[in-house]
């Protein structure tokens, strides 16, 4: 059995986003059925609509920075209830009983964990579609509670580029007195920003950009440094404990190294892929320094970053749009023409049902 709703789809990796008519699997016990109020557009939105990873199976519905409304639950559910507001993020699914999911790490399940779209059912086999659409089905363990005072429409992309920031800020124990440093600003960028500074960080902004200062201290930067000027890479030599990479395409990170401190680590979050040119082992031996990879976070440590971001008043900058204008917003996004992350209005959907 299945029900149908409305979204929008990529059919082939060539075509352009347009309407199709979802079959969505029928709720189970443990299910929540969300109506989607805001989507937010991630880069890997793009990349799975036009199958540069190869690994696309059409047609694809994206969309994995999902805010809603509950309109129903399994009569197995126990943590939510009709009217809730409630988010989901990069993932629907895991296995549930490998050492990572049982330490609350499913996006490192031994097993893979499913994936919000452009995945399938580990049940059922059942394609799952993401948040571009009318509703939504998860099973209640994977959906995240909304803070009351977080905005709804702002708050949609802390369910990925958030919490790809967050999860390394906290696995590597940053806090008041931390010197933490970020390459690139984009929409993970400026969110690594924000949440560094309000763990009580100092944080600096690494860019090849002049005249990015005065935004990168609006969003609580400290200093900026030009990565491209050997004086000011040479006057943060040897400073800071963590610097978070958000930068998506090949680049060297050689240059940084010799900015970490004894110990400091090199977190990449944004390439998916070699790094080119290959790095350089010296300033790893001679600082026992370390480059590292990030994926997202786990159900618990998103839902800490949620509350955090309600705390500290965290949200993400955004530009709301139609979803009719998601085709012209990929465009901007590889031009990177948007401050800082693109955010579907659903209610626009409901034109294309009218």
């Amino acid at each position: 059995m299945s029900f149908k709703i409305l979204g929008y789809a990529a059919q082939t990796a060539s075509s352009a986003l347009a309407t199709y008519s979802i079959d969505w699997r029928d709720p189970r016990q443990d299910d929540v059925v969300i109506d989607i109020l805001y989507c937010g557009v991630c880069h890997s939105d793009l990349h799975q609509a036009r199958n540069d990873w190869g690994f696309s199976v059409f047609p694809v519905v994206p969309g994995h920075e999902i805010i809603g409304k509950v309109v129903s639950v399994g009569a197995g559910v126990k943590k939510f209830k009709v009217g809730d507001t409630v988010g989901v993020g990069c993932l629907v699914d895991s296995c549930r009983h490998c050492s990572s999911c049982e330490q609350g790490l499913e996006q490192y399940c031994k097993e893979v964990a499913t994936q919000t779209y452009n995945d399938k059912d580990r049940h059922d086999g059942t394609p799952t579609y993401g948040g571009y659409s009318e509703k939504i089905v998860v099973s209640e363990d994977f959906v995240l509670r909304i803070p009351d005072n977080l905005d709804a429409k702002s708050a949609a992309p802390l369910l990925c580029a958030g919490i790809t920031t967050y999860s390394p800020l906290r696995h590597w124990d940053v806090k008041k007195g931390s010197k933490v440093a970020v390459v690139g600003l984009g929409g993970l960028g400026h969110m690594a920003l924000k949440l560094a500074k309000g763990m009580g960080a100092e944080v600096t902004l690494f860019t090849r950009s002049p005249g990015k200062e005065d935004e990168a201290r609006r969003l609580g930067a400290d200093g900026v440094v030009l990565s491209t000027n050997p004086d000011q890479m040479k006057d943060v030599a040897d400073h800071f404990d963590l610097i978070i990479d958000t930068v998506p395409y090949e680049h060297d990170v050689n240059p940084y190294l010799s900015t970490l401190n004894l110990d400091g680590t090199l977190v990449l979050v944004g390439l998916v892929g070699a790094l080119n040119p290959a790095v350089s082992t010296v300033p790893l031996i001679m600082g026992r320094k370390s480059v590292a990879g990030s994926l997202i976070g786990g159900l618990p440590e998103t839902q800490e970053m949620l509350d955090f971001c309600a705390e500290k008043g965290i949200t993400c900058d955004v530009e709301v749009i139609d979803i009719q204008y998601i085709n012209q917003a990929y465009e901007r996004m590889l031009k990177s023409d948007v401050k800082y992350r693109f955010v579907i209005d659903m209610a626009s959907l409901k034109k294309e049902a009218a």
